[in-house]
């Protein structure tokens, strides 16, 4: 992680006029929770630059870069279905398969979710990866939460879900975390997702965007239950079952 914080700083470095000491100082009170609420212009500064290297080593790796920007709808469903992709804004960004900890990680938490609805008889659905979302309800985007909850039913379509989701969350992977982290974050964001979170368990951390909220991210540990914003903080997540697979050596 160390090498990777100095080789992000100097482009932060960059991006802010300021020497690559103090960016990396800044970036490393953000990455290790030291500062909860970071400033919005330091999310914005990671986004452009985490957008702008995984659109170039994601995107020019598996497809012709010619069409970069410029593939739709037609061409997901086209792939071959053993093929798993994201379009984001006419890009393809590759999926690899999950491993067995994210699975569990994201299954542990959709049972929670789903037992909550369930015993309060809630009209939300839930629902767990894979399901496609056409985010922006328009042929440029298709992605695929971890986890998410839909509230509006007129969204939920054969295929998946037409429109934002009310809740998104991701765990991150080494393969996503620089879309989890800024493309997908502004994305949703746009979109009108209303809560997104995401879930960093090589950190043992969760990031909390409620944007309906004053003060976002907020940064959660694993060590106490963490409030869902959209059901008013009565719905808790507990993550010491994740915590616990974790410290037995689960990847």
């Amino acid at each position: 992680m160390t090498i990777q914080l100095t080789q992000l700083a100097g482009d932060v470095a960059s991006f802010y006029n300021i020497s690559q000491d103090l960016a990396y100082i800044k970036l490393k009170s953000v990455f290790s929770g030291e500062t909860e609420s970071p400033r919005y212009d330091t999310l914005l500064a990671l986004e452009q630059i985490f957008t702008e290297q995984s659109v170039v080593c994601e995107a020019a790796a598996s497809y012709k870069t010619d069409r970069n920007g410029s593939y739709t709808l037609d061409d997901y469903y086209a792939l071959p279905e053993d093929q798993r992709v994201e379009l984001i804004v006419g890009y393809f960004y590759t999926m690899l398969s999950p491993t067995f900890g994210h699975q569990s990680i994201g299954g542990e938490i959709y049972r929670q979710i789903a037992n909550y609805i369930m015993e309060h008889n809630g009209s939300c659905r839930p629902f767990i990866a894979p399901v496609d979302v056409q985010l922006d309800c328009n042929n440029k985007t298709m992605v695929e939460p971890d986890v998410g909850i839909i509230c509006d039913p007129s969204k939920i379509k054969r295929f998946g879900i037409y429109g934002a989701p009310d809740f998104v969350l991701e765990v991150i992977s080494p393969s996503t975390k620089k879309r989890d982290y800024a493309l997908k974050l502004s994305k949703y964001m746009e979109a009108g997702v209303r809560e997104y979170w995401i879930v960093d368990f090589v950190q043992a951390k969760i990031l909390v965007y409620y944007f309906e909220g004053d003060n976002y991210p907020v940064i959660y540990g694993f060590d106490k239950p963490v409030p869902v914003n959209i059901y008013g903080g009565d719905l808790t997540i507990d993550f010491s079952n994740i915590a616990k697979w974790l410290e037995e050596g689960m990847e």
